[in-house]
């Protein structure tokens, strides 16, 4: 099996919600010396998905969706 890096981004709202964001990575060691701002946030419209679904589909498919212009900004 292939072993991938994972980061969860938490976000919680003024309202109370909180929203729970898996992906790779943005920030590691090397990267927390340099300057990092935030340029853009995507939402994708992806609602449901296969349970047998690998991270690097789904980022596949939400690349795939951005580069269609189907996702929020």
């Amino acid at each position: 099996m292939k072993m991938l890096p994972l980061q969860l981004v938490i976000i919680d709202l003024e309202n109370g919600q909180r929203g729970v964001f898996v992906g790779r990575p943005l920030i590691t060691d090397e990267s927390v010396e340099e300057e990092c701002q935030v340029q853009n946030v995507w939402f994708t419209d992806i609602h449901e998905m296969p349970d047998s679904s690998t991270l690097e589909q789904l980022t596949r498919m939400a690349l795939e969706q951005m580069s269609r212009g189907r996702t929020l900004q």
